[in-house]
């Protein structure tokens, strides 16, 4: 019989991408925080920033910096709006993309949505060591896009692969 492999715990950061939203009513980014913590991970940080280039890439620059924080999830600024730039502002960071998050994401959200999935840019990769996973700003999204796919992908324990040997490859001894 194969042994259960342990399960190992992130650092995880959560950011709402929100001109209106405050503490009193960012309901996808505490939905994200509440769930990774019942996960058993850690909430590194939590934060609202309004929807600007730099401020984006300032706060998510700080934690992709930061060896502690393993993950970051981001909720808004994914769509096509004016005010919408999530996308333009990280993309730049990024070493290496995860192609198939936004993929996968659309294409769960289209049993849900239907046709207007075609309305998120939802996108992912790697900055620094840390995975970066952005999504639309609707809690139900956020709660597709972590029950779906980033729950089994910053879990220790699923298989046949998960990203922790790579978040936590870089602070091996």
């Amino acid at each position: 019989m194969p042994a259960i492999p342990e399960r190992k715990y992130l650092n995880i950061a959560v950011l709402t991408v929100s001109d209106t939203r405050t503490e009193d009513n960012d309901t996808s980014g505490n939905y994200l925080a509440e769930s990774l913590v019942a996960e058993g991970h850690t909430l590194a940080e939590k934060a609202i920033a309004k929807d600007d280039v730099y401020q984006l890439r300032a706060i998510v620059s700080r934690w992709i910096a930061d060896p502690a924080i393993h993950a970051v999830l981001v909720t808004g600024g994914t769509g096509f709006s004016g005010r919408d730039t999530t996308p333009e502002a990280l993309t730049p960071l990024f070493d290496k993309q995860v192609e198939g998050f936004g993929e996968t994401f659309r294409a769960v959200s289209f049993a849900e949505i239907g046709s207007s999935t075609l309305q998120s840019r939802a996108f992912g990769g790697f900055a620094n060591g840390t995975v970066i996973f952005c999504m639309p700003g609707s809690t139900g999204a956020c709660r597709t896009a972590w029950q779906h796919i980033i729950r089994e992908q910053l879990d220790s324990t699923f298989s046949p692969c998960n990203f922790v040997p790579v978040l936590l490859g870089r602070y091996a001894h």
